[in-house]
């Protein structure tokens, strides 16, 4: 086991591992507690009580922050020629569909989010396996596969993220950098929460919101009190 360093020992002194931060409190606390030189992302870990095996309890959708996360992200779209103009006057940053696939086939991978026009899935099928290890592949209810290109690419520019629970059944979600405010922090943060209690699966049981952890990039994680986000 790798040893702490004096400063990560230092840090996790100033967090009760086991107490459940008020929202307002963790937010200023994951500032606080930051221990990179750079605008770390700050990311909050919701484990939610659902099965991931069962179709009917997965939660997957999107949220907009109202705060955005701080990156901009970079859009590919894949659509017919149509649609081009639309998307490039959104802000997409590469528009095209034959020979954006071929680049994808030979291993170029350099974008954050991928939107679709519905008449093209039959040839974005061809990269599944490329993009879908990597959380790319569009999704209608993430709404990156839509005839409104324009909408989506806007949506996403705008502060627009996928939710979507991993193996473990934890949403993994980016609300903002070390360099915005608590307050904004808080802000994202409850509406990525409010957004998952919406989508809560009617076949769920007992528990849903099981714990929410924030932390940056490196530092120790905070627990948050799940009654104060609610």
């Amino acid at each position: 086991m790798a040893k702490k360093s004096k400063k990560r020992r230092a840090v996790e002194k100033l967090i009760e591992r086991d107490h459940l931060y008020p929202i307002d409190e963790a937010m200023a606390k994951v500032k606080e507690v930051n221990m990179t030189k750079f605008d770390a992302s700050v990311d909050l870990h919701v484990r939610l009580g659902i099965d991931p095996r069962k179709s009917d309890q997965n939660v997957r959708g999107s949220v907009t922050l109202p705060n955005g996360t701080g990156k901009n992200k970079s859009v590919l779209v894949l659509c017919t020629p149509d649609k081009e103009e639309e998307a490039k006057n959104a802000g997409a940053d590469y528009v095209g569909l034959d020979d954006m696939i071929t680049k994808i086939k030979g291993g170029w991978t350099d974008f954050d989010v991928v939107v679709a026009a519905p008449t093209v899935m039959a040839k974005v099928g061809q990269i599944g396996r490329i993009l879908g290890p990597r959380g790319l592949m569009p999704n209608p209810k993430a709404g990156t596969v839509t005839m409104d290109i324009g909408g989506a690419v806007g949506a996403v520019k705008g502060g627009k993220i996928e939710l979507k629970t991993d193996k473990l059944g934890i949403v993994h979600s980016s609300i903002g950098r070390v360099s915005f405010s608590a307050e904004k922090l808080r802000d994202n943060a409850q509406e990525v929460i409010d957004t998952l209690n919406r989508m809560k699966p009617a076949s769920t049981k007992g528990t849903y919101m099981k714990s929410v952890t924030v932390a940056t990039t490196m530092s120790p994680g905070i627990k948050i009190s799940v009654k104060s986000s609610s």
